[in-house]
């Protein structure tokens, strides 16, 4: 195997893991948020506010890890 073979196959690992991590994440945030919503209607606009700066703050991490994938590939 050369270099580029094994370069592409760490960015491959890494976006794949880095990704579905987060993914993971923003969907158990969303259910909960949803349960949450389901037991205090009233309470939606608070819940929703929170759920969304939570799925931004874990979408950065599968962002930080598309970057490093293309660091490994590009480097």
């Amino acid at each position: 195997m050369d270099i580029e073979s094994v370069k592409i196959i760490g960015m491959a690992l890494v976006v794949g893991i880095g990704v579905s991590a987060p993914a993971l994440g923003i969907g158990r945030i969303a259910s909960s948020a949803l349960e949450a919503i389901g037991r205090n209607p009233d309470a939606s606009g608070k819940i929703q506010g929170s759920m969304i700066i939570g799925i931004a703050f874990t979408e950065a991490l599968a962002i930080f890890a598309l970057v490093v994938g293309f660091i490994i590939k590009f480097a």
